[in-house]
């Protein structure tokens, strides 16, 4: 069965500021508390393969990651307890930056039986990671002035 759910959030920064923020794909697991740990495995322009573990129990998940600077990051999450993709985009509206999270993904095994409780954790996750990033942007403009 397949989840697909957007968040979005406008938040209070340019978007250069957000960008670097996002973009930062080893600081992942500080911002999106359902990633435990990122290990890079190889990187070819700006496609990254790699290897992240969740917080389901502590299941890997393969990935590929195609990076669009100041645009776009589309994970693709090949291998796993799910597989699909999180899509994460940019939009600069006037000195602020609105961010867009979509997830398109189908839960394997068991976790499929769970799929409405699953999509509600992983929105509740997003909208936490959109609001920790918020911050870190919002405070980085502050300490930068």
């Amino acid at each position: 069965m397949g989840i697909r759910l957007e968040v979005s959030k406008v938040i209070d920064a340019p978007i250069d500021r957000v960008w670097s923020i996002v973009s930062d794909l080893d600081n992942e697991p500080k911002y999106w508390h359902g990633t435990k740990s990122v290990k890079n495995i190889s990187k070819d322009g700006n496609t990254i393969t790699r290897e992240v573990t969740i917080a389901f129990r502590d299941s890997l998940c393969k990935e590929v990651v195609s990076i669009e600077p100041l645009k776009k990051i589309d994970i693709n999450i090949l291998d796993g307890p799910m597989q699909g993709h999180k899509v994460i985009t940019l939009e600069d509206m006037n000195g602020k930056t609105k961010v867009n999270v979509l997830w398109d993904i189908r839960l394997k095994g068991m976790l499929s039986v769970f799929s409405s409780m699953v999509k509600g954790h992983i929105e509740e996750g997003t909208k936490d990671a959109l609001e920790r990033i918020s911050s870190a942007a919002i405070s980085k403009s502050i300490n930068n002035s």
